[in-house]
């Protein structure tokens, strides 16, 4: 045990027996959650640190890959919108993750559940702080780690609100000079995946992070699945990307901000939310930002430029085979063109005393 401290206190990930989550979990007597990758417990180290156990289906074909996706690329890291992966268990038995313990859930609960209680101040500094997140997977990383399924039910919430990216059973480390990544099998979830995904042997690149997080964005101004069915027609959707382009392109994006309920000293940084986010649902990979720049876009130190017209594979309503221009040019060739999404904002130049004396004579 003291070995498992001092460990702990190195930020490295500890290999735990069956037996100890056992004991950590009082023999597993609260369930947090449960899916097809199998259950999450609520835990308690002797120290009084409460954790979650993810405890894998064994059943499942992908466990051994979703196992070391997680270990292999969240155990690598540590930044403070992370989730933090204290440790595993991996034995004949069964294999589990030892993660930290999320007081506020995740993210889709206060965006979607009947108390939607989060003030809207709140919930910027969310996006925020998932951007943060990603970026440092993307961008400072020895290696990049692309996550994959970024979406509310995989950013988690601590006792403050503060967000942590977890959920990293289908991440992949890549070197950065790679211009894009090799898939087999099916990633993701639909509503959140970039649209290169459904061409056949399309490059991918971790942009597809940049359109999942974009497409996060409009549910966080809406408040609302960005998907939703008008009436009882099951032929009828209400797409909310949809109505925030069309408003924008007619410059009453504003007026959307304030039907959404946003407090009125709120609303600009709604309305770049919004912005951002269409920059980062852009049917060209190469097109979207980065997320050091969403970061800064976020922040609001640059002035944004006008993003062009996305979804032209949803308008047209037809398979993409048109619609995206075949590259393999990454952004890692783009992260210098910051001009192109981006604007630096002038600064007043700060007098001296000397001026400051002449300007008020």
């Amino acid at each position: 045990m003291d070995r498992f401290f001092k460990e702990l206190a190195q930020d490295k990930p500890v290999r735990f027996t069956a037996q100890q989550l056992y004991t950590f979990t009082t023999n597993y007597a609260e369930i947090l959650g449960s899916g097809g990758y199998g259950k999450v417990y609520k835990g308690k180290f002797p120290n009084g640190v409460k954790i979650a156990v993810k405890v894998l289906n064994k059943s499942s074909n992908d466990v051994s890959k979703q196992f070391m996706a997680e270990v292999g690329s969240i155990g690598r890291v540590h930044h403070i919108n992370l989730v933090r992966l204290f440790g595993f268990c991996h034995d004949q038995f069964m294999s589990a993750l030892v993660y930290e313990f999320m007081e506020n859930g995740s993210l889709d609960r206060h965006l979607f559940g009947e108390n939607q209680l989060l003030e809207w101040e709140k919930l910027h500094d969310i996006a925020l702080g998932t951007a943060k997140g990603i970026a440092y997977l993307h961008e400072e990383c020895d290696k990049r780690i692309i996550h994959y399924d970024i979406k509310p039910e995989n950013v988690l919430l601590d006792a403050s609100f503060s967000p942590k990216v977890a959920d990293f059973g289908l991440a992949k480390l890549c070197n950065r000079d790679d211009t894009h990544v090799s898939l087999t099998g099916y990633r993701g979830t639909p509503g959140y995946m970039a649209p290169e995904f459904m061409l056949k042997n399309y490059p991918i690149t971790y942009k597809c992070d940049v359109y999942s997080f974009g497409m996060l964005m409009f549910e966080i101004v809406g408040r609302r699945r960005n998907t939703e069915m008008k009436g009882n027609s099951s032929d009828s959707v209400d797409w909310f990307p949809e109505q925030v382009w069309k408003e924008y392109e007619k410059g009453e994006l504003i007026a959307l901000v304030e039907s959404r309920g946003i407090p009125e000293n709120e609303r600009s940084k709604a309305e770049r939310m919004c912005m951002v986010a269409l920059w980062c649902v852009q049917d060209q990979p190469q097109t979207r930002p980065p997320m050091s720049v969403v970061v800064k876009m976020l922040e609001g130190d640059v002035e944004i430029l006008q993003p062009p017209k996305p979804f032209s594979y949803w308008f047209k309503n037809t398979v993409m085979g048109n619609s995206l221009t075949r590259t393999t040019s990454n952004s890692s060739t783009s992260q210098g063109m910051d001009s192109y999404w981006i604007k630096e904002k002038p600064t007043t130049p700060v007098m001296n005393k000397y001026e400051i004396t002449i300007a008020t004579l």
